[in-house]
């Protein structure tokens, strides 16, 4: 008697439990959706105010490009992104020239690893590592510094005294961004290649005349134009993320931390998915590839 009344019991609360868990899984999809919207509404207003940036809050930007392009503080001491991102893209220049030449060593064709950096470098390592370096360095610096001052309640302050705080705020550091990955780009191209060239002609011996002869010939100069393009767009992107994750920080110190990490995730994850939407729009049905001669 007892058994079936416990069975009876488990019955009718299965219903209930299900019901639950259904009504706790469509409360996880509406708040998604909604997090999309407060996002894209977000977006929206920070290019909507990229005129105020320049007109109204031009010295704050001019503040916030010295700042991202040399650094602040310790990060000062050894020039800021310029030379993170520098140091970031010799050392992968350096690795496709060691995955390179020993590849193509294997099949007697080591001549062609200045191939193998004029399309490899330009078109994938220089504009990834480059977003890669902005999203860790001045990204997660905008976020950590907006994040930091919405919890000590800054931004609302700012908002009293009638200033527009996402103008003032987001929209100056995504001018700023977009404006310091120009040079940035450039120092990623430069180590990129000169990393390669290195590890080629001097760690495996490689003349230096048949490196710059391949080199010259299939680098394609569209190549650079179209990186420089997806950077900015990468750049724009990142910048839109960690600032939006900053400006709504919640929950402290700890909070400020988890933001700086789901900002730089998010990011990293926008940048490899851009990368791979630009190499199929750009080099998905032509590739420009003609090996002959």
């Amino acid at each position: 008697m007892m058994a079936t009344l416990k069975g009876r019991r488990a019955m009718a609360a299965a219903p209930s439990t299900q019901f639950y868990r259904i009504k706790q899984a469509g409360d996880k999809l509406v708040d998604g959706f909604n997090q999309l919207g407060r996002q894209a509404n977000f977006y929206a207003s920070t290019l909507r105010s990229l005129g105020d940036a320049f007109v109204r809050y031009k010295g704050e930007t001019i503040r916030l490009l010295a700042q991202m392009g040399l650094g602040s503080g310790a990060l000062a001491l050894i020039g800021g992104a310029t030379v993170v991102i520098g140091f970031l893209t010799f050392a992968g220049g350096t690795v496709i020239a060691i995955q390179g030449y020993s590849t193509l060593s294997g099949i007697g064709v080591e001549a062609l690893s200045g191939f193998v950096s004029a399309f490899v470098n330009v078109r994938i390592v220089a504009p990834l590592v480059a977003a890669i370096g902005l999203a860790a360095t001045i990204g997660a610096g905008a976020t950590a510094q907006l994040g930091a001052m919405r919890i000590n309640e800054e931004i609302d302050a700012l908002e009293v005294m009638g200033i527009r705080s996402v103008a003032y705020l987001t929209s100056t550091r995504l001018v700023a961004g977009v404006i310091v990955v120009v040079p940035l780009f450039c120092v990623a191209v430069i180590m990129a290649v000169v990393g390669t060239r290195l590890s080629v002609t001097m760690t495996y011996g490689q003349s230096t005349g048949a490196y710059d002869h391949y080199f010259k010939t299939f680098l394609n100069p569209l190549d650079l134009i179209w990186s420089f393009l997806q950077v900015l767009f990468m750049a724009i992107v990142i910048m839109l993320i960690h600032t939006y994750y900053g400006f709504t920080a919640t929950g402290g110190p700890v909070g400020v931390g988890e933001a700086v990490g789901r900002a730089t995730r998010t990011s990293l994850i926008m940048a490899s998915f851009v990368t791979v939407a630009v190499s199929l729009a750009v080099y998905g049905q032509n590739g420009n590839f003609h090996l002959s001669g």
